[in-house]
């Protein structure tokens, strides 16, 4: 039998000309949950927080700290995005260990999609946090010269967001499937938790990867 590539996926249904593929139908299922979930837990929010409440503010307000301390600003303008980026891929990336689903951060649209948006989040906060004219300034500094290498790196570190990911993921799949079908359904069981904290690892490291780049942007990343 002939192997699919890991880079190909398969296309479920086609809505016009636009072909629709498993991991899309996939993350459409995550944001359907992750929606459902929020809604669910922050309907009835009281001054006195319950377990549940409790629990998501001590989520939202970890992450909050955590991209301020790489901002050096408030982090609340920066919430929204980061926060919810962060959320989607501990879910997705997690979602592989379900029977019968492939997580869609382990193909490749998926994550070329997740740094695209980063990519155009970076000039979008650069614009909105030094005005255009220093925003564009910010690409020939220190020297003229160095107008080039600094364009190109804006597209190098996109495609490396994207190529980390998508990698890691896809692996971590690729060895547990390979496992099962040679020593049974039980003995990968080590290996699933393994790839549980690298899921979140991953999706940890991708948000503070696209704060670092939003914070350097906007002109108040931490160096070093």
């Amino acid at each position: 039998m002939q192997q699919a590539s890991p880079l190909t996926s398969m296309v479920l249904f086609h809505i016009g000309p636009a072909a629709i593929t498993r991991p899309v139908v996939t993350t459409w299922a995550i944001m359907l949950a992750l929606t459902a979930v929020c809604w669910l837990i922050t309907r009835r929010l009281q001054k006195q927080p319950g377990p549940r409440q409790a629990v998501l503010e001590l989520v939202v307000t970890g992450i909050e700290q955590q991209i301020e301390a790489i901002i050096r600003k408030d982090a609340r303008p920066f919430l929204p995005l980061l926060g919810t980026l962060f959320i989607f891929l501990a879910a997705a990336n997690l979602s592989g260990l379900l029977p019968g689903v492939e997580a869609p951060t382990g193909k490749l649209e998926t994550t070329a999609a997740l740094a695209l948006i980063v990519f155009l989040s970076v000039h979008y906060y650069g614009v909105r946090g030094r005005g255009l004219r220093g925003y564009l300034a910010s690409f020939a500094e220190p020297k003229v010269i160095m107008l080039p290498l600094n364009i190109l790196a804006e597209i190098t570190r996109t495609f490396s967001l994207m190529l980390r990911l998508f990698g890691n993921i896809m692996s971590g799949e690729f060895v547990i499937a390979l496992v099962v079908a040679l020593a049974g359904l039980f003995v990968p069981i080590p290996l699933m938790a393994l790839e549980i904290l690298v899921g979140l690892v991953q999706a940890y490291i991708f948000t503070v990867l696209a704060a670092v780049f939003i914070g350097a942007a906007a002109g108040n990343a931490k160096h070093g």
